[in-house]
């Protein structure tokens, strides 16, 4: 059985394209969403790119935006 999770942590993030939240503040302090495969995201501080980004698997992804949405983040 594969472990998402492992395989999340073993895709190359050079190539991927990162886009800031379009509710970015003029102070441009903001987080960058990169898609990955199967519906996972990588999240990384838009300030310090070369730290390591967060990886959520799809349905870790749509826990966050459920609780962000619902106001309880």
């Amino acid at each position: 059985m594969n472990d998402p999770r492992a395989e999340l942590h073993a895709y190359d993030l050079t190539e991927a394209t990162w886009r800031k939240a379009s509710a970015s503040g003029a102070e441009h302090d903001c987080v960058e969403v990169a898609e990955l495969p199967n519906g996972a995201r990588a999240v990384r501080d838009s300030k310090n790119p070369g730290l390591e980004p967060l990886r959520f698997t799809a349905s870790e992804w749509a826990a966050f935006r459920k609780g962000v949405i619902a106001g309880g983040l």
